[in-house]
C-alpha cells in the first residue's frame, strides 16, 4: 500500500479537522478540486457519503463513503463501489504531529476504466500508482503549509 508522511507543526486535532473536512480538499490536492456531503451529511462519520470532483486533463466526479472517522487519529474513505481506499493517519509528535496518507487500489479497472483513467488524467493506468504517490507528496506539503501558516 503506497504511503507518504510528513511532520506538521500543529496538533493532531487541528490537522484531523482539515483532512476530514472533505469540502476543503481542493485547497491542497493537485487533482481533487472539491467535494460536498450527500444525503444530509455534514460531518465525517462512518457511513457518510460525499461526492468528490476531480480535474486534470478532463474532469470527473465520484461518490465516496467514509470508512473511518476516529478523531484525531484516522480519517478514511472508499471511492466509488470499492475501487480505491484512502486513509489519513495522525500520530502526535513532540513538534506537532505526523500525518500519513495512503491509498490502496482495491479493484483494478477493466479496459474501459483504464481508458477513462487515461482520458481523465492523461496518465496510463500502468503509471497511475506512481502518479498518485506524487499527488500525495504535493497534498501533504500543501496541508503542512496551510496548517502551519
Amino acid at each position: 500500500m503506497p504511503a507518504e508522511s510528513i511532520v506538521i507543526r500543529a496538533t493532531p486535532e487541528q490537522v484531523w479537522s482539515m483532512v476530514s473536512d472533505v469540502t476543503r480538499i481542493g485547497e491542497w490536492s493537485p487533482e481533487a478540486v472539491g467535494a460536498e456531503w450527500l444525503d444530509g451529511a455534514s460531518a465525517p462519520v462512518v457511513g457518510a457519503r460525499f461526492k468528490g470532483r476531480s480535474k486534470r486533463k478532463g474532469s470527473w466526479a465520484t461518490t465516496c463513503t467514509v470508512s473511518a472517522a476516529s478523531r484525531p487519529r484516522e480519517f478514511a474513505f472508499v471511492v466509488g463501489k470499492g475501487e480505491t481506499a484512502w486513509s489519513y493517519e495522525l500520530e502526535a509528535q513532540d513538534v506537532g504531529c505526523e500525518l500519513r496518507e495512503s491509498f490502496e487500489i482495491l479493484k483494478a479497472p477493466g479496459a474501459v476504466g483504464r481508458f477513462m483513467t487515461k482520458l481523465g488524467t492523461g496518465v496510463r493506468w500502468s503509471e497511475r500508482e506512481h502518479d498518485l504517490v506524487l499527488g500525495m507528496q504535493k497534498t501533504l506539503c500543501r496541508l503542512k503549509a496551510a496548517a502551519e501558516g
